[in-house]
């Protein structure tokens, strides 16, 4: 088998799983272990898709698709003629390569120039307050609770969020939104929303960023509820919700309005972790997958 069959075999694969694993259940239970599983898919599924293009467009050249890509430009003759499949094959991968590089490097530098305008309009229009120390607080009377994640991060909340939550309920807020921060799910966040502007019209690709982003909210729920009560949190949630919560601005990450019942029963209701074992055989098919398709990229088989 060649290195581009084994190659479109590992896309189709992580393709497949990825599939299915939009409706797998025990994610919740384990959602940590469930985000590092899906980023390793994301990355195999891009390096095997157009590996397997460029894997085919190098084959007369007998060597591996790296080292094939180098000898195709630096002019060497390949060994065998190639033919117009060879030639589509070249263009294809290379321009899907690209693509994928493009769209990630301009989610990434449109979130970075997003999250300084909104510091610079934080510093116009938000205060400190001593109750709340290192919180930046908004006049604003809808409710709204975020974060502007990166090195210098800040957490944020609406006086209207003060207004609506208890003490305790507020501290369990900010103990989410400092979750997202410390953990950086922003970075877990932006390849799939590249992907999503390299791929608008795919389900699959839709379905996997909905899920990242409830995987990410129910991560931060976790290690939020280790420094307050699980119903505290739970019912900060659902007064977010039933009071029309303000969106949250573009490149942050908030508590938001998506999911909350799935996350409230979570909260209300604990289901048992998953056990050690399959959680350690999730993080080694992520390893797996993820060093699978780079080597396949170096050796011709």
């Amino acid at each position: 088998m060649t290195t581009a069959a084994v190659l479109a075999a590992l896309a189709t694969a992580c393709g497949l799983g990825s599939w299915r694993f939009t409706t797998a259940r025990w994610t919740s239970r384990a959602p940590k272990t469930a985000i590092l599983l899906w980023q390793a898919l994301g990355v195999s599924w891009g390096l095997a898709s157009t590996g397997a293009m460029l894997a085919f467009a190098v084959q007369p050249y007998g060597e591996g698709v790296l080292h094939g890509l180098v000898s195709f430009a630096t002019g060497r003759s390949p060994r065998e003629p190639w033919d117009a499949l060879h030639v589509v094959a070249m263009v294809a991968g290379l321009t899907a390569l690209a693509v994928l590089v493009a769209v990630l490097l301009t989610a990434g530098v449109q979130t970075l120039r997003a999250r300084h305008r909104h510091r610079t309009l934080l510093a116009l229009i938000s205060h400190d307050d001593p109750v709340l120390p290192g919180v930046r607080v908004l006049d604003h009377p809808s409710a709204a609770a975020y974060c502007v994640p990166g090195l210098r991060s800040q957490v944020v909340v609406s006086q209207g969020a003060l207004s609506l939550l208890s003490k305790d309920e507020m501290a369990a807020v900010l103990a989410h939104e400092a979750a997202h921060v410390r953990e950086r799910h922003d970075l877990v966040l932006l390849p799939f929303a590249a992907l999503r502007r390299a791929l608008p019209w795919s389900k699959v690709v839709r379905d996997a960023q909905a899920q990242v982003e409830l995987l990410i909210e129910m991560a931060a729920d976790d290690r939020a509820r280790r420094y307050c009560s699980p119903r505290r949190l739970a019912t900060a949630l659902l007064r977010f919700g039933t009071a029309g919560a303000m969106p949250t601005p573009h490149g942050m990450l908030g508590v938001g309005a998506h999911n909350l019942m799935a996350r409230v029963d979570r909260l209300l209701k604990p289901v048992p972790e998953l056990p050690v074992s399959l959680r350690y055989g999730a993080v080694a098919l992520s390893v797996t997958l993820v060093t699978s398709a780079p080597f396949l990229w170096i050796y011709q088989l």
